[in-house]
C-alpha cells in the first residue's frame, strides 16, 4: 500500500511536467504544432463512515488513484486518447463490495483508450473504453466510472448563445467480476445563453440498462430488489434536469433538480436530487460551498452505476453538505459529510470525505 502511494504521487508530480502545452516547459512553436498532449488527475481520499449495523462496525480508510494519459491529433478532425489508472488503498478488494465501492480500491488498469472523429464543427463520432459522455447527476450515474461503446454527439444553433444538444450510444457497464451489461443511452439537452453571466440547461435522458445477471450474481445490484440473481424489475430510466446559473462576480450560483422515473418498475420507482452550488473549487484561491438533497426509492435508480460516494444506492434519502477550496490552476480540496438513511433503517449513517484532488 506504501509503495502504490509512493508511485501516485510520483506520477502526480511528473505529469504536469510533461505536459508539452505548457508554455514555461516548453517551446512556444513545438507547443503549438504538436500532435501530442498529455492529461490526468489525482486524488487523495481520507475515508469515515459511521452508524453502520454492528455486524460491519465503523470504517476508517485512506485511498488514492492517480490517472495519467497522452492524447495523439494526427490531423485536426481525429483524436485518439489513452491512459493508465493505479489505486491504492489500506482496505483490501476483497471489501470493495462490502463498502460498496464501483471500483477495485488497489489496481493497476487501462482506464481509457478511445478514438473520436469530427466530420465538422458540430458532430463527433466516439469509439471506445473513455467517460461516459451523457451528463447525468450523481443520482444516476458514478464520474469514475469507464464503460466500453460508441456514442455520436451533435448540437444546433438556434440562437446567438442559444443550443440543442443531442447524445446518443450504446455501451457495456463493463464493472468488475466480468460484469456483461449493456446500456443504450440518449440525452437531449437545451442550453440556453450558454457561457453567459446568466444561463439555464433542460436535460432529458434515457438509459435502457439490459443483461444484469452477472452483476447481480456478484452482489452489485446492492438495494435493488432481487431474489438470487434476478433482479424485481427492469430499469429503463427516464430523466429530466433542469439547471440555473448566476455569474455575476467571483461568486457562480448554480441549481439544479433532478426528476427520476424508472419506467421497467411497477413500484418504488421514483427518485428526486436538488444541489445548489456557490463558488468554484476549480479556480485558484476559489471556495466552494454546497448541499445536496436526494431521496432514491428502492427501484428507482440502477444501484451497481450511480456514486459509491453515498454510502447508499438505492432505498435511501438522505443530504451531503460539503466546502472546498481552491489552492491553485491544479490543485484542490473538498470536506463532504453525508447524513444519510436507508428506508428500513432505524439510525443514520454517517460518512465523511475529505479529498485532495489535482488535475493537469
Amino acid at each position: 500500500m506504501k509503495i502504490g502511494f509512493i508511485a501516485l504521487l510520483l506520477l502526480a508530480l511528473a505529469a504536469p511536467a510533461l505536459a508539452t502545452d505548457d508554455p514555461v516547459l516548453a517551446p512556444v512553436d513545438e507547443a503549438a504544432t504538436s500532435p501530442w498532449s498529455w492529461f490526468g488527475d489525482l486524488l487523495l481520499r481520507e475515508d469515515h463512515v459511521t452508524g453502520l449495523p454492528p455486524s460491519v462496525g465503523n470504517i476508517q480508510r485512506t485511498l488514492g488513484r492517480v490517472r495519467a494519459g497522452v492524447l495523439y491529433d494526427p490531423i485536426p478532425t481525429l483524436e485518439f486518447g489513452g491512459a493508465l489508472k493505479l489505486a491504492a488503498a489500506s482496505s483490501a478488494n476483497s471489501d470493495d463490495r462490502l463498502y460498496n465501492d464501483n471500483e477495485r480500491s488497489n489496481d493497476v488498469a487501462l482506464d481509457q483508450l478511445f478514438v473520436r472523429w469530427h466530420p465538422n464543427d458540430n458532430t463527433a463520432l466516439l469509439a471506445g473504453k473513455t467517460v461516459f459522455p451523457l451528463e447525468l447527476s450523481p443520482m444516476l450515474w458514478d464520474q469514475d466510472l469507464r464503460p466500453i461503446g460508441i456514442s455520436s454527439t451533435a448540437s444546433i444553433q438556434t440562437g446567438q448563445f442559444d443550443r440543442l444538444a443531442l447524445v446518443a450510444g450504446y455501451f457495456t457497464g463493463n464493472l468488475p467480476y466480468g460484469d456483461n451489461s449493456r446500456i443504450g443511452a440518449i440525452q437531449a439537452a437545451y442550453r440556453w445563453h450558454e457561457g453567459e453571466p446568466t444561463s439555464a440547461d433542460v436535460l432529458l435522458s434515457y438509459l435502457d440498462f439490459s443483461s444484469l445477471r452477472q452483476l447481480t450474481l456478484q452482489g452489485l445490484a446492492r438495494t435493488n430488489v432481487h431474489v438470487g440473481d434476478q433482479l424485481a424489475s427492469d430499469y429503463h430510466l427516464l430523466d429530466l434536469q433542469f439547471v440555473g446559473r448566476l455569474h455575476p462576480g467571483g461568486w457562480p450560483l448554480e441549481a439544479r433538480l433532478d426528476l427520476l422515473r424508472n419506467l421497467g418498475a411497477d413500484s418504488d420507482r421514483d427518485g428526486a436530487r436538488f444541489s445548489l452550488v456557490l463558488g468554484d473549487r476549480r479556480q485558484p484561491h476559489g471556495w466552494e460551498f454546497g448541499i445536496a438533497d436526494q431521496r432514491i426509492q428502492r427501484d428507482a435508480a440502477m444501484a451497481a452505476f450511480n456514486s459509491d460516494d453515498w454510502w447508499f444506492h438505492s432505498w435511501a434519502r438522505g443530504v451531503m453538505p460539503w466546502i472546498g477550496y481552491g489552492l491553485d490552476a491544479t490543485w484542490s480540496l473538498r470536506l463532504a459529510e453525508f447524513h444519510e438513511i436507508r428506508d428500513d433503517a432505524t439510525r443514520y449513517t454517517n460518512r465523511v470525505l475529505l479529498d485532495v484532488y489535482a488535475q493537469w
